[in-house]
Protein backbone atom coordinates (compact mmCIF):
# COMPACT_ATOMS: atom_id res chain seq x y z
CA UNK A 1 0.00 0.00 0.00
CA UNK A 2 0.95 3.81 -0.37
CA UNK A 3 2.83 5.53 1.96
CA UNK A 4 2.54 8.65 -0.29
CA UNK A 5 1.46 11.73 2.28
CA UNK A 6 -2.29 12.90 1.63
CA UNK A 7 -4.16 15.90 1.85
CA UNK A 8 -6.71 15.15 4.76
CA UNK A 9 -9.72 16.64 3.80
CA UNK A 10 -11.98 17.42 1.16
CA UNK A 11 -12.00 21.18 2.01
CA UNK A 12 -8.20 21.14 2.62
CA UNK A 13 -7.46 19.83 -1.06
CA UNK A 14 -9.56 22.63 -2.54
CA UNK A 15 -8.24 25.23 -0.75
CA UNK A 16 -4.75 24.19 -1.60
CA UNK A 17 -5.63 23.64 -5.23
CA UNK A 18 -7.52 26.93 -5.27
CA UNK A 19 -4.65 28.56 -3.39
CA UNK A 20 -2.38 27.42 -6.27
CA UNK A 21 -3.94 28.81 -8.87
CA UNK A 22 -5.09 32.20 -7.48
CA UNK A 23 -2.44 34.40 -7.93
CA UNK A 24 -1.29 37.53 -9.93
CA UNK A 25 -2.90 36.11 -12.80
CA UNK A 26 -6.64 36.70 -11.02
CA UNK A 27 -5.17 40.32 -9.61
CA UNK A 28 -3.41 42.65 -12.00
CA UNK A 29 -3.73 40.32 -15.46
CA UNK A 30 -7.08 39.70 -15.61
CA UNK A 31 -8.29 43.32 -15.27
CA UNK A 32 -5.89 44.99 -17.66
CA UNK A 33 -6.95 42.36 -20.13
CA UNK A 34 -10.60 42.76 -19.76
CA UNK A 35 -9.75 46.79 -19.94
CA UNK A 36 -8.29 46.37 -23.50
CA UNK A 37 -10.63 43.65 -24.97
CA UNK A 38 -13.91 44.87 -24.35
CA UNK A 39 -14.77 44.30 -20.71
CA UNK A 40 -17.58 41.06 -20.45
CA UNK A 41 -16.95 40.65 -23.85
CA UNK A 42 -13.30 39.03 -22.72
CA UNK A 43 -14.75 37.44 -19.53
CA UNK A 44 -17.26 35.22 -21.81
CA UNK A 45 -14.16 34.52 -23.76
CA UNK A 46 -12.33 33.75 -20.66
CA UNK A 47 -14.75 31.57 -19.37
CA UNK A 48 -15.12 29.62 -22.43
CA UNK A 49 -11.37 29.04 -22.72
CA UNK A 50 -11.84 27.88 -18.91
CA UNK A 51 -13.98 25.85 -19.85
CA UNK A 52 -12.54 24.41 -23.43
CA UNK A 53 -8.47 24.44 -22.35
CA UNK A 54 -7.84 24.87 -18.62
CA UNK A 55 -10.62 21.79 -17.21
CA UNK A 56 -9.82 19.20 -19.94
CA UNK A 57 -5.86 20.06 -19.49
CA UNK A 58 -6.21 20.49 -15.54
CA UNK A 59 -7.74 16.78 -15.97
CA UNK A 60 -4.75 15.66 -17.75
CA UNK A 61 -2.22 16.42 -15.25
CA UNK A 62 -4.69 15.55 -12.13
CA UNK A 63 -4.58 12.44 -13.93
CA UNK A 64 -1.11 11.55 -14.24
CA UNK A 65 -0.80 12.78 -10.61
CA UNK A 66 -3.05 10.84 -8.75
CA UNK A 67 -2.49 7.90 -10.34
CA UNK A 68 1.31 7.81 -10.10
CA UNK A 69 1.68 9.18 -6.91
CA UNK A 70 4.55 10.84 -7.78
CA UNK A 71 6.20 14.17 -8.74
CA UNK A 72 6.24 15.51 -12.44
CA UNK A 73 9.35 13.87 -13.89
CA UNK A 74 8.27 10.32 -11.61
CA UNK A 75 4.77 10.82 -13.19
CA UNK A 76 5.64 9.92 -16.70
CA UNK A 77 8.68 7.36 -15.84
CA UNK A 78 6.62 5.48 -13.88
CA UNK A 79 3.81 5.12 -16.84
CA UNK A 80 6.32 5.00 -19.52
CA UNK A 81 9.61 3.82 -18.01
CA UNK A 82 11.27 3.01 -21.24
CA UNK A 83 10.36 6.40 -23.68
CA UNK A 84 11.98 9.99 -22.74
CA UNK A 85 8.41 11.68 -21.98
CA UNK A 86 10.21 12.59 -18.20
CA UNK A 87 11.62 15.11 -20.44
CA UNK A 88 8.03 17.40 -20.62
CA UNK A 89 7.85 16.70 -16.53
CA UNK A 90 11.36 17.78 -16.17
CA UNK A 91 10.27 21.04 -18.39
CA UNK A 92 7.64 21.97 -15.91
CA UNK A 93 10.22 21.79 -12.98
CA UNK A 94 12.56 23.59 -14.78
CA UNK A 95 9.33 26.30 -15.59
CA UNK A 96 8.03 26.30 -12.21
CA UNK A 97 11.82 27.32 -10.52
CA UNK A 98 11.92 29.89 -13.10
CA UNK A 99 8.73 31.48 -12.43
CA UNK A 100 9.48 30.66 -8.52
CA UNK A 101 12.48 33.18 -8.88
CA UNK A 102 10.49 36.21 -9.79
CA UNK A 103 7.62 35.45 -8.31
CA UNK A 104 9.21 35.28 -5.05
CA UNK A 105 10.24 39.12 -5.31
CA UNK A 106 6.79 40.09 -5.70
CA UNK A 107 5.66 38.31 -2.98
CA UNK A 108 8.35 40.30 -1.15
CA UNK A 109 7.59 43.61 -2.98
CA UNK A 110 3.30 42.61 -1.50
CA UNK A 111 4.76 42.48 2.08
CA UNK A 112 7.15 45.90 1.71
CA UNK A 113 3.73 47.34 0.41
CA UNK A 114 1.47 45.76 3.44
CA UNK A 115 3.86 47.24 5.89
CA UNK A 116 3.84 50.33 4.52
CA UNK A 117 0.12 50.30 4.63
CA UNK A 118 0.08 49.22 8.46
CA UNK A 119 2.71 51.66 9.62
CA UNK A 120 1.32 54.70 7.63
CA UNK A 121 4.51 54.62 5.90
CA UNK A 122 2.93 54.56 2.54
CA UNK A 123 0.69 57.49 2.64
CA UNK A 124 3.41 59.62 4.94
CA UNK A 125 3.43 63.19 3.10
CA UNK A 126 0.45 63.32 1.31
CA UNK A 127 -1.89 65.20 3.53
CA UNK A 128 -1.14 68.54 1.41
CA UNK A 129 -0.51 67.20 -1.98
CA UNK A 130 -2.65 67.77 -4.50
CA UNK A 131 -5.04 65.17 -6.92
CA UNK A 132 -2.81 66.11 -10.02
CA UNK A 133 0.25 65.18 -7.79
CA UNK A 134 -1.00 61.88 -6.89
CA UNK A 135 0.64 60.06 -9.47
CA UNK A 136 4.35 61.40 -9.06
CA UNK A 137 3.99 60.99 -5.65
CA UNK A 138 2.78 56.78 -5.38
CA UNK A 139 5.23 56.30 -8.59
CA UNK A 140 8.27 57.97 -6.52
CA UNK A 141 7.15 55.49 -3.32
CA UNK A 142 7.25 52.37 -5.96
CA UNK A 143 10.75 53.20 -6.86
CA UNK A 144 11.69 53.39 -3.14
CA UNK A 145 10.02 50.02 -2.31
CA UNK A 146 11.21 48.26 -5.28
CA UNK A 147 14.85 49.46 -6.29
CA UNK A 148 16.53 50.46 -3.29
CA UNK A 149 19.41 48.88 -2.52
CA UNK A 150 18.48 46.61 1.30
CA UNK A 151 15.09 46.97 1.88
CA UNK A 152 13.54 44.78 -1.07
CA UNK A 153 16.25 42.62 -0.29
CA UNK A 154 15.08 42.42 3.72
CA UNK A 155 11.30 41.77 2.37
CA UNK A 156 12.66 38.70 -0.34
CA UNK A 157 14.04 36.82 2.35
CA UNK A 158 10.69 37.53 4.94
CA UNK A 159 8.74 36.26 2.25
CA UNK A 160 11.53 33.10 1.85
CA UNK A 161 11.35 32.55 5.52
CA UNK A 162 7.68 32.28 5.44
CA UNK A 163 7.90 29.44 3.09
CA UNK A 164 10.12 27.51 4.73
CA UNK A 165 8.43 27.55 7.38
CA UNK A 166 5.07 26.85 5.56
CA UNK A 167 6.86 24.21 3.54
CA UNK A 168 8.54 22.39 6.67
CA UNK A 169 5.26 21.60 8.11
CA UNK A 170 4.71 19.28 5.19
CA UNK A 171 1.81 18.84 3.19
CA UNK A 172 -1.32 18.37 6.00
CA UNK A 173 0.26 20.31 8.50
CA UNK A 174 2.04 22.87 6.20
CA UNK A 175 0.30 23.59 3.22
CA UNK A 176 -3.12 22.44 4.12
CA UNK A 177 -3.80 23.70 7.42
CA UNK A 178 -2.32 27.28 5.97
CA UNK A 179 -4.54 27.17 2.82
CA UNK A 180 -7.55 26.14 5.06
CA UNK A 181 -7.01 29.21 6.64
CA UNK A 182 -5.84 31.94 4.26
CA UNK A 183 -8.18 31.07 1.33
CA UNK A 184 -11.40 32.01 3.42
CA UNK A 185 -9.64 35.21 4.63
CA UNK A 186 -8.72 36.76 0.65
CA UNK A 187 -12.15 35.66 -0.18
CA UNK A 188 -13.48 37.62 3.00
CA UNK A 189 -11.42 40.43 1.87
CA UNK A 190 -12.18 40.47 -1.75
CA UNK A 191 -15.76 40.71 -0.81
CA UNK A 192 -15.55 43.17 1.65
CA UNK A 193 -13.65 45.29 -1.20
CA UNK A 194 -16.16 44.90 -3.59
CA UNK A 195 -18.85 46.07 -1.06
CA UNK A 196 -16.46 49.77 -0.59
CA UNK A 197 -15.87 49.75 -4.41
CA UNK A 198 -19.29 50.00 -5.53
CA UNK A 199 -20.79 52.22 -2.25
CA UNK A 200 -18.56 54.35 -4.25
CA UNK A 201 -19.95 57.41 -6.52
CA UNK A 202 -20.88 56.38 -10.05
CA UNK A 203 -19.55 53.07 -9.08
CA UNK A 204 -22.51 51.57 -11.32
CA UNK A 205 -21.09 53.15 -14.42
CA UNK A 206 -17.64 51.22 -13.80
CA UNK A 207 -19.78 48.09 -13.29
CA UNK A 208 -21.86 48.90 -16.74
CA UNK A 209 -18.44 49.17 -18.32
CA UNK A 210 -17.22 46.16 -17.05
CA UNK A 211 -20.39 44.01 -17.62
CA UNK A 212 -21.27 45.45 -20.86
CA UNK A 213 -19.72 43.39 -23.45
CA UNK A 214 -18.54 45.35 -26.32
CA UNK A 215 -17.70 42.76 -28.83
CA UNK A 216 -15.83 45.41 -31.50
CA UNK A 217 -12.57 44.82 -29.35
CA UNK A 218 -12.61 41.39 -29.94
CA UNK A 219 -9.96 40.40 -32.29
CA UNK A 220 -8.19 37.07 -33.08
CA UNK A 221 -5.55 38.80 -30.43
CA UNK A 222 -8.44 38.96 -27.83
CA UNK A 223 -9.02 35.35 -28.17
CA UNK A 224 -5.16 34.12 -27.32
CA UNK A 225 -5.26 36.46 -24.60
CA UNK A 226 -7.85 34.61 -22.91
CA UNK A 227 -6.81 31.59 -23.50
CA UNK A 228 -3.02 33.12 -22.44
CA UNK A 229 -5.30 34.00 -19.00
CA UNK A 230 -7.10 30.66 -18.70
CA UNK A 231 -3.61 29.03 -19.23
CA UNK A 232 -1.22 31.44 -16.48
CA UNK A 233 -4.50 31.57 -13.33
CA UNK A 234 -5.53 27.77 -13.47
CA UNK A 235 -1.28 27.18 -13.07
CA UNK A 236 -1.26 24.95 -16.05
CA UNK A 237 1.82 23.59 -17.03
CA UNK A 238 3.85 24.48 -14.13
CA UNK A 239 3.95 21.33 -12.37
CA UNK A 240 1.50 22.33 -9.78
CA UNK A 241 -1.51 20.01 -10.18
CA UNK A 242 0.53 16.80 -11.08
CA UNK A 243 2.52 17.54 -8.05
CA UNK A 244 -0.66 18.48 -5.68
CA UNK A 245 -3.12 15.63 -7.20
CA UNK A 246 -0.46 13.39 -6.44
CA UNK A 247 -1.31 13.87 -2.66
CA UNK A 248 -5.01 13.41 -3.38
CA UNK A 249 -6.86 10.41 -2.05
CA UNK A 250 -7.52 7.48 -4.45
CA UNK A 251 -11.49 8.45 -4.55
CA UNK A 252 -11.18 11.89 -4.94
CA UNK A 253 -13.80 13.44 -7.68
CA UNK A 254 -11.45 15.01 -10.83
CA UNK A 255 -14.06 15.72 -12.78
CA UNK A 256 -15.74 18.19 -9.76
CA UNK A 257 -12.26 18.92 -8.26
CA UNK A 258 -11.44 20.34 -11.37
CA UNK A 259 -14.96 22.50 -12.06
CA UNK A 260 -14.47 23.87 -8.45
CA UNK A 261 -11.54 24.74 -8.55
CA UNK A 262 -11.95 26.74 -11.97
CA UNK A 263 -15.12 28.35 -11.32
CA UNK A 264 -13.52 29.87 -7.62
CA UNK A 265 -10.77 30.94 -9.67
CA UNK A 266 -13.01 32.89 -12.28
CA UNK A 267 -14.95 34.17 -8.85
CA UNK A 268 -11.49 35.59 -7.75
CA UNK A 269 -10.81 37.11 -11.47
CA UNK A 270 -14.58 38.70 -11.72
CA UNK A 271 -14.76 39.87 -7.88
CA UNK A 272 -10.93 41.45 -9.00
CA UNK A 273 -12.72 43.67 -11.76
CA UNK A 274 -15.54 44.75 -9.58
CA UNK A 275 -13.07 46.15 -6.89
CA UNK A 276 -10.95 48.20 -9.66
CA UNK A 277 -13.32 49.18 -12.60
CA UNK A 278 -15.66 50.96 -10.21
CA UNK A 279 -13.13 52.60 -8.67
CA UNK A 280 -11.42 53.88 -11.58
CA UNK A 281 -14.59 55.24 -12.97
CA UNK A 282 -15.30 57.02 -9.91
CA UNK A 283 -11.77 58.56 -9.58
CA UNK A 284 -11.97 59.16 -13.35
CA UNK A 285 -8.78 56.90 -14.09
CA UNK A 286 -10.90 54.70 -16.46
CA UNK A 287 -9.25 56.43 -19.67
CA UNK A 288 -5.73 54.70 -18.27
CA UNK A 289 -4.41 51.43 -19.25
CA UNK A 290 -4.49 48.80 -16.38
CA UNK A 291 -0.86 48.02 -16.22
CA UNK A 292 0.49 44.74 -14.13
CA UNK A 293 2.71 46.13 -11.51
CA UNK A 294 1.86 49.70 -12.29
CA UNK A 295 -1.72 49.13 -11.41
CA UNK A 296 -1.51 47.04 -8.33
CA UNK A 297 1.66 49.28 -6.32
CA UNK A 298 0.69 52.75 -8.00
CA UNK A 299 -2.61 52.83 -9.24
CA UNK A 300 -4.87 51.51 -6.33
CA UNK A 301 -2.57 52.98 -3.46
CA UNK A 302 -3.46 56.26 -5.51
CA UNK A 303 -7.05 55.35 -5.27
CA UNK A 304 -6.91 54.62 -1.35
CA UNK A 305 -5.45 57.52 -1.10
CA UNK A 306 -8.59 59.16 -2.21
CA UNK A 307 -10.94 56.99 0.41
CA UNK A 308 -11.78 57.82 4.09
CA UNK A 309 -9.34 55.69 6.02
CA UNK A 310 -6.87 55.04 3.42
CA UNK A 311 -4.46 52.87 5.44
CA UNK A 312 -7.50 50.43 5.99
CA UNK A 313 -8.42 49.62 2.95
CA UNK A 314 -4.88 49.52 1.63
CA UNK A 315 -3.58 46.93 4.40
CA UNK A 316 -6.79 45.02 3.99
CA UNK A 317 -5.64 44.94 -0.10
CA UNK A 318 -2.12 43.91 0.32
CA UNK A 319 -2.65 41.86 2.33
CA UNK A 320 -5.30 40.34 -0.18
CA UNK A 321 -2.55 40.36 -2.65
CA UNK A 322 -0.23 38.85 0.18
CA UNK A 323 -1.98 35.73 0.69
CA UNK A 324 -3.05 35.25 -2.70
CA UNK A 325 1.46 35.38 -3.20
CA UNK A 326 2.06 33.26 -0.25
CA UNK A 327 -0.30 30.55 -1.54
CA UNK A 328 1.05 30.62 -4.80
CA UNK A 329 4.65 30.44 -3.90
CA UNK A 330 4.38 27.69 -1.85
CA UNK A 331 2.53 25.80 -4.54
CA UNK A 332 5.71 26.32 -7.05
CA UNK A 333 8.13 25.90 -4.61
CA UNK A 334 6.31 22.22 -3.94
CA UNK A 335 6.99 20.80 -7.63
CA UNK A 336 10.93 21.12 -7.07
CA UNK A 337 10.33 20.26 -3.58
CA UNK A 338 8.31 16.94 -4.47
CA UNK A 339 10.96 16.00 -7.20
CA UNK A 340 13.76 16.45 -4.87
CA UNK A 341 12.25 14.50 -2.57
CA UNK A 342 11.14 11.72 -5.10
CA UNK A 343 14.06 11.65 -7.53
CA UNK A 344 16.65 11.80 -4.90
CA UNK A 345 15.03 10.06 -1.78
CA UNK A 346 15.71 12.78 0.69
CA UNK A 347 13.75 14.17 3.78
CA UNK A 348 11.56 17.09 3.65
CA UNK A 349 13.71 19.57 5.35
CA UNK A 350 16.73 19.12 3.37
CA UNK A 351 14.45 18.93 0.09
CA UNK A 352 13.02 22.87 1.15
CA UNK A 353 16.33 24.17 2.71
CA UNK A 354 17.45 23.20 -1.01
CA UNK A 355 14.86 24.85 -3.05
CA UNK A 356 14.73 28.01 -0.82
CA UNK A 357 18.00 28.77 0.82
CA UNK A 358 19.95 29.20 -2.49
CA UNK A 359 17.34 32.07 -2.81
CA UNK A 360 17.70 33.41 0.46
CA UNK A 361 21.57 33.44 -0.05
CA UNK A 362 21.22 35.37 -3.47
CA UNK A 363 19.03 37.93 -2.09
CA UNK A 364 21.06 38.84 0.88
CA UNK A 365 24.31 39.87 -2.03
CA UNK A 366 24.34 43.71 -2.37
CA UNK A 367 25.83 43.34 -5.52
CA UNK A 368 22.31 41.47 -6.49
CA UNK A 369 20.42 44.65 -5.53
CA UNK A 370 17.37 45.26 -7.67
CA UNK A 371 18.31 48.22 -9.19
CA UNK A 372 21.58 46.29 -10.49
CA UNK A 373 19.30 43.08 -11.84
CA UNK A 374 17.31 45.30 -13.46
CA UNK A 375 20.07 47.12 -15.69
CA UNK A 376 20.89 43.20 -16.81
CA UNK A 377 19.31 43.42 -20.51
CA UNK A 378 18.43 39.66 -22.05
CA UNK A 379 16.78 39.97 -25.33
CA UNK A 380 16.26 43.89 -24.79
CA UNK A 381 14.02 42.41 -21.07
CA UNK A 382 14.72 42.84 -17.67
CA UNK A 383 16.34 39.91 -16.24
CA UNK A 384 12.61 39.42 -14.52
CA UNK A 385 10.79 40.71 -17.55
CA UNK A 386 12.70 37.68 -19.19
CA UNK A 387 11.95 34.60 -16.73
CA UNK A 388 8.43 35.55 -16.87
CA UNK A 389 8.69 36.11 -20.77
CA UNK A 390 10.68 32.93 -21.36
CA UNK A 391 8.44 30.67 -18.98
CA UNK A 392 4.75 31.55 -19.14
CA UNK A 393 4.92 32.22 -22.87
CA UNK A 394 7.43 29.16 -23.79
CA UNK A 395 7.57 26.69 -20.97
CA UNK A 396 4.16 26.64 -20.05
CA UNK A 397 2.79 25.67 -23.25
CA UNK A 398 5.38 23.34 -24.12
CA UNK A 399 4.70 21.33 -21.11
CA UNK A 400 0.62 21.49 -21.43
CA UNK A 401 1.24 20.38 -25.17
CA UNK A 402 3.03 17.65 -23.84
CA UNK A 403 0.88 16.48 -21.66
CA UNK A 404 -2.10 16.50 -23.66
CA UNK A 405 -0.11 14.60 -26.50
CA UNK A 406 1.26 12.32 -23.66
CA UNK A 407 -2.35 11.19 -21.92
CA UNK A 408 -4.28 11.86 -25.93
CA UNK A 409 -2.20 9.76 -28.04
CA UNK A 410 0.72 8.06 -26.27
CA UNK A 411 -1.54 6.17 -23.52
CA UNK A 412 -3.85 4.21 -23.89
CA UNK A 413 -7.47 5.66 -23.74
CA UNK A 414 -8.36 3.78 -20.87
CA UNK A 415 -6.13 5.44 -18.38
CA UNK A 416 -8.32 8.77 -18.38
CA UNK A 417 -11.46 6.59 -18.48
CA UNK A 418 -10.18 5.22 -15.36
CA UNK A 419 -9.04 8.27 -13.36
CA UNK A 420 -12.02 10.19 -14.54
CA UNK A 421 -14.83 7.50 -13.40
CA UNK A 422 -12.28 6.05 -10.44
CA UNK A 423 -12.21 3.02 -12.16
CA UNK A 424 -15.92 2.33 -12.85
CA UNK A 425 -17.32 4.01 -9.73
CA UNK A 426 -18.09 7.77 -11.01
CA UNK A 427 -20.03 8.09 -14.34
CA UNK A 428 -18.78 8.03 -17.64
CA UNK A 429 -20.17 10.37 -19.77
CA UNK A 430 -17.59 13.28 -19.44
CA UNK A 431 -14.85 11.51 -20.03
CA UNK A 432 -15.66 10.99 -23.94
CA UNK A 433 -15.78 14.90 -23.72
CA UNK A 434 -12.56 15.62 -21.64
CA UNK A 435 -10.79 12.97 -23.91
CA UNK A 436 -11.82 14.58 -27.18
CA UNK A 437 -11.06 17.67 -25.97
CA UNK A 438 -7.39 16.73 -24.89
CA UNK A 439 -6.70 15.00 -28.37
CA UNK A 440 -7.79 16.98 -30.85
CA UNK A 441 -9.08 20.90 -29.62
CA UNK A 442 -6.50 21.27 -26.35
CA UNK A 443 -3.35 20.62 -28.50
CA UNK A 444 -4.45 23.43 -31.49
CA UNK A 445 -5.50 25.96 -28.93
CA UNK A 446 -2.08 25.49 -27.03
CA UNK A 447 -0.25 25.82 -30.30
CA UNK A 448 -2.20 29.07 -31.40
CA UNK A 449 -1.20 30.56 -27.96
CA UNK A 450 2.72 29.28 -28.53
CA UNK A 451 2.94 30.66 -32.17
CA UNK A 452 1.32 33.72 -30.76
CA UNK A 453 3.83 34.02 -28.21
CA UNK A 454 6.98 33.56 -29.95
CA UNK A 455 5.37 35.94 -32.75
Amino acid sequence: MSTKTEFASKIGLIAATVGSAVGLGNVWRFPAEAQANGGSAFLLLYILCVLILGVPVMLAEFSLGRSTRSDSIGAFRKLTPDKPWWIVGATAVVASYLILCFYMVVAGWTLEYLWGSISGELYAGIENLGESEMRGFFNGKMEYYVQSEYRPVMFLSIAIAINIGILLGGVQKGIERLSNILMPVLFVILAVMVVVSLALPGAGAGVTYFLKPDFTKITPISVVNALGQAFFSLSLGMGILITYSSYYPKNTNLMKTSIIVSLLSLLVAVMMGLVIFPAFKSFGLDSEPMQGATLVFVTLPEIFARLPLPQLWSTLFFLLLAVAAITSTISIAEVSIATLQDRLHIGRKKAVLTILLPLAVLSALPSLSFSSLSDIKIFGLTIFDFLDSFSTNILLPLVSLGVCVYIGWILPGKFLRDELTNHGHLHAWPNTIAQQIIRYVAPLLIILVFIYNLL
